[in-house]
């Protein structure tokens, strides 16, 4: 795993160095910029900012566990915001609606048609409202499963059964589902598995055993490293 681990990194190191997407800001001259991971700010009243120490702790993780630069605080983004083609992946989780503009619609494709990464977690409360403004987005492109030979389930850990079940919520099976971009699995939905609050600090959640925060770290860990590397091209 540590080979693994030190290939992929240095693959990463070189497409932040070398695209124009690159993320973060150069603080001198030949420096790399460090990786952030943007948490989506949007309308409706759903509320964005839930599970507060998930995304800390999942970049405390990465940069643990991998050699990538990351930074250990979270942006927060609108998808309006001309920062946003900065971020290689952005988060967004909730219990309630999601309402995009027709000009966040627009924002949304080309942020992800030109090479970007979404991560949506149903926090029990916007599965109905995400898939009807995703599907705004992308009319022809249905919310598939995505299969557990994907590489978003082995690039670091293995997880040979898919999406692994974090937080119980209804007795619902874990679900991964995505939307896939010419052949770049663009858009990562995670349901009934409560990704979020298996990142938060242990003890967040007390019907939830320490082991599955390892579990959903390590899932977090894949997510990042696929969106990050998915963009290098053979």
């Amino acid at each position: 795993m540590r080979r693994r681990l030190r290939l992929l990194s240095v693959a990463v190191l070189g497409v932040v160095a070398l695209s124009a997407f690159s993320v973060g800001t150069w603080r001198s001259a030949g420096e790399v910029p460090r990786l952030v991971i943007a948490r989506l700010q949007y309308e409706g009243g759903g509320d964005w900012y839930a599970n507060p120490s998930s995304l800390p702790n999942l970049l405390a993780a990465i940069a643990e566990r991998t050699n990538l630069p990351v930074e250990r605080t979270e942006a927060r983004v609108r998808l309006t915001d001309e920062a946003l083609s900065s971020y290689p992946f952005v988060h967004a989780t909730g219990h309630g609606e999601m309402r995009l503009s027709e000009e966040e619609v627009v924002r949304l494709r080309a942020y992800l048609t030109q090479g970007g990464f979404l991560h949506v977690d149903d926090n029990y409360g916007l599965d109905e409202s995400f898939r009807r403004e995703i599907a705004r987005v992308f009319p022809d492109r249905p919310l598939v499963e995505v299969p557990a030979s994907h590489p978003i389930y082995h690039v670091v850990y293995d997880f040979p059964d898919g999406l692994p079940k974090i937080h119980e919520h209804d007795g619902k099976p874990a679900q991964g589902l995505g939307i896939f971009i010419g052949g770049r699995l663009a858009v990562y939905y995670s349901v009934s598995a409560d990704l979020g609050n298996g990142w938060e600090d242990i003890g967040t959640h007390p019907g939830d055993a320490p082991e599955l925060h390892e579990r959903a770290l390590r899932m977090g860990v894949n997510l990042f490293v696929y969106a990050v590397t998915s963009r290098v091209t053979p």
